[in-house]
């Protein structure tokens, strides 16, 4: 029985294996087309034209050429294709002469003549395209309007040109994508490609670079190009092209950059720029200064590959705005100098130091003395030398069969409203919250800063119960918006204690708000009415109430000081709020103003809330009244009232001498700490804000004009006119985000 079994097994085995063979002789190899326009992206192409033609079981290569690689001026660059033993299938002359953005233009509309006879002749499955260039434009045109499936590789990078425009239009045409980096990654996903074609595959390039990095005849290569005196790391690498967004300034920089390198005196192999619009006037520079003649100066229109990494890998410095600067020279070490514009917002290793923009050579001579001859830590941002494998298993796992219609993933939202003109009508406005020790209130606010509608409910003690109220009276104020006709854009919080607004997270709370420390409050509130929610500190809440709607408005700098239970405020510089690095700055009423002063609630000494704040101030008046110091003649109390600081001002208004030096003492402490702040940040406006404002204002003015420094004494202390700082502070972030403010 035992053998029948395994005879049963044996002959199953023997079937499974024939259906495999058979299976695989039935996948035909898949035809892949790959098509360069250019010496650079033959650099990133080449590897994987060798690893494809490295497997003939499994593809077939078919190669076209287009582009600058036919034209004489840039070095006839199709023969060291030929060189590489690659059978070129198709030479498409595609350039028309003239290197400016109407040649651009008519060489895209000449390609895209001649690419469609090719396309058919050749039949691909599939067709490579690279990066950002616009011969590769019209490749990928041509190919997706013909039902070929194109392969893009180096989407989702950012360089700050129009070739953004360029790699993102190739990148949603393109079915496949190959990128170099995690963020290159993110970015394709956030354009909404399909994650499943998507590969993390590294820069095709570095495959070969990293292999070669160590030849052992580097020395012949560098003095075949410069001379036979250059010694390793005692040369330049100079390599600008135009920016076509920008062709004078790039003209600009280009003859700065040789005019500093005349200057630095170092010898320099220079390679002639791209056939991008302007590059006509950059030889021009170049000629004009006599750089071809120059005895330190070798320029070139082409250097093979593999030579022209050695030279990069083993030069004191690179210089110039080429991709190479900040993507292969990371992996050797070498020190960059990146000028101008066109690699702005690549990813970069330490070695790269930008020159954004120059009136004089003098700042690009400055950074040539800092970065030539230095050594950096090699990176492999963009590559670890295993790209064209990784390419290769994307490239066998592509099916056929599935449908040729490329889906995007676009992520969810909410039904469109329809537009009608009670809708156009509507008041643009926000709800916005504010937690008080005591209260908690609502409010619906509209966009010139008044008050529609109020709600207020005493503060629950614990979390689950404020949270339950908070999203009930939103939802209250909701309803009632619209019978109000008011369009709801957000949700704004003023909440007491240290809060990160990028999270909407409150940190450390005041004791005044029980079991509110570590608390999202945006999520919840967001969850539940289906709004942006924007959170922040009390303090910075007035202070952004006052530049929307109060004494701030227009003003660049200024401070508001909230008087108030508590002493808090905000900062705006340069028109913007200041938060600090950990969230805390603008923490007004805890700046310390002696070093052996009453207790704050903080748990130190001296601080200015311990003097000046509401509840400092009640605390004084009860030890004056424990003591029958308090009440004067004609001064109505009740015994049974509790004593709280508008008693104290009471008294000393009519001439309780006592309460008079408790609130000089007091007046004194906010007004040196106000000082303080105006030493530090200079502001051009304090604005008094809260219960005890108007009481400070005089006195606080008083202090400035005697201790502060000469050049501030004169900076005015205003009262705020607005009644709900916290509320209209609230609803400004809802509001400025509306009218496409930065907040």
């Amino acid at each position: 029985m035992e053998q029948y079994f395994l005879r049963m097994q044996r002959n199953k085995e023997k079937k499974s294996m024939e259906k495999m063979g058979e299976s695989n002789q039935c996948k035909r190899k898949l035809r892949v087309c790959v098509a360069t326009c250019n010496r650079a992206d033959y650099s990133k192409l080449a590897p994987i034209m060798s690893g494809i033609k490295s497997h003939p079981e499994d593809f077939e290569l078919e190669v076209v050429v287009l582009g600058s690689h036919l034209i004489d001026d840039y070095g006839n660059t199709f023969r060291m294709i030929e060189q590489d033993d690659f059978d070129i299938g198709s030479k498409l002359h595609t350039i028309v002469r003239g290197e400016d953005e109407a040649a651009m233009v008519e060489s895209v509309g000449l390609a895209l003549v001649k690419l469609p006879d090719v396309i058919q002749r050749l039949k691909p499955d599939i067709l490579v395209v690279h990066g950002d260039r616009f011969d590769a434009l019209a490749l990928a045109t041509a190919a997706a309007l013909m039902n070929i499936r194109i392969l893009h590789l180096e989407g989702g990078e950012v360089s700050g040109t129009i070739d953004d425009s360029i790699r993102h239009a190739i990148s949603k045409l393109a079915h496949y994508h190959a990128c170099c980096t995690r963020m290159a990654e993110q970015h394709l996903i956030a354009m909404c490609e399909d994650h499943s074609r998507i590969l993390l595959a590294g820069c095709p390039s570095y495959d070969k670079l990293l292999l070669s990095h160590h030849r052992e005849d580097y020395m012949d290569i560098i003095k075949s190009w410069l001379d036979d005196k250059v010694q390793e790391g005692d040369y330049i690498v100079a390599l600008q092209h135009p920016v076509t967004t920008n062709i004078q300034h790039s003209i600009k920089i280009y003859g700065l950059m040789l005019d500093a390198l005349i200057s630095f005196n170092k010898k320099t192999l220079i390679l002639f720029p791209n056939i991008d619009a302007g590059s006509k006037e950059m030889v021009r520079v170049m000629r004009r200064k006599g750089i071809e003649q120059h005895p330190n100066f070798r320029a070139v229109k082409h250097i093979p590959f593999e030579q022209f990494i050695q030279l990069v890998s083993h030069a004191g410095c690179m210089i110039g705005n080429s991709s190479c600067g900040v993507r292969e020279a990371g992996a050797f070490g070498t020190p960059v100098i990146n000028l101008g514009t066109r690699q702005t917002g690549r990813e970069t290793g330490e070695n790269v130091l930008h020159v954004r923009d120059a009136d004089t050579h003098n700042k690009i001579y400055h950074a040539l003395e800092l970065q030539f001859g230095k050594r950096y830590p090699c990176s492999k941002i963009y590559g670890d030398g295993n790209a064209v494998p990784r390419i290769l298993k994307f490239l066998r796992s592509i099916d056929l069969d599935e449908p040729l219609q490329k889906t995007f993933c676009f992520p969810p939202v909410k039904d469109p409203i329809s537009q009608d003109i009670d809708h156009i009508l509507e008041t643009q406005s926000a709800l916005a919250v504010d937690l008080g020790g005591t209260n908690l209130r609502v409010a619906i606010v509209c966009m010139r800063g008044t008050i529609v509608k109020k709600y207020s409910q005493p503060n629950p003690k614990t979390f689950e119960a404020r949270m339950e109220l908070i999203l009930k009276m939103c939802n209250d104020a909701m309803r009632d918006a619209v019978g109000l006709n008011c369009r709801i854009l957000g949700v704004g919080v003023s909440t007491g204690g240290r809060v990160n607004p990028q999270d909407g997270v409150v940190l450390h709370s005041t004791k005044l708000i029980q079991e509110w420390s570590s608390v999202d409050l945006r999520t919840p509130i967001s969850d539940a009415l289906h709004l942006p929610v924007w959170v922040d500190n009390d303090g910075n809440c007035a202070a952004l109430a006052e530049r929307k709607f109060g004494h701030g408005k227009g003003v660049e700098n200024f401070v508001t000081v909230i008087t108030g239970t508590g002493i808090g405020g905000g900062i705006i510089h340069h028109n913007e709020l200041v938060h600090g690095s950990t969230f805390c700055a603008a923490e007004l009423g805890h700046i310390m103003v002696s070093l052996e002063g009453p207790e704050c609630m903080c748990g130190s000494r001296g601080c200015i809330e311990a003097y000046a704040s509401g509840m400092a101030l009640q605390r004084e008046a009860k030890k004056l009244h424990d003591e029958d110091l308090l009440k004067v003649e004609g001064m109505d109390m009740k015994l049974s009232e509790p004593i709280t600081a508008a008693h104290l001002i009471s008294a000393a208004k009519m001439g309780n001498s006592k309460a008079d030096a408790v609130l000089t003492k007091a007046a004194t402490a906010l007004g040196v700490g106000i000082i303080n702040i105006l030493h530090i940040v200079n502001p051009s406006q304090v604005i008094l804000s809260g219960v005890l404002a108007s009481y400070y204002q005089a006195p606080v003015q008083h202090v400035i004009s005697q201790r502060a420094l000469f050049s501030v004494q004169n900076i005015k202390v205003v009262t705020s006119d607005l009644e709900e700082p916290a509320l209209l502070g609230a609803a400004s972030m809802v509001l400025d985000y509306a009218t496409r403010r930065i907040y």
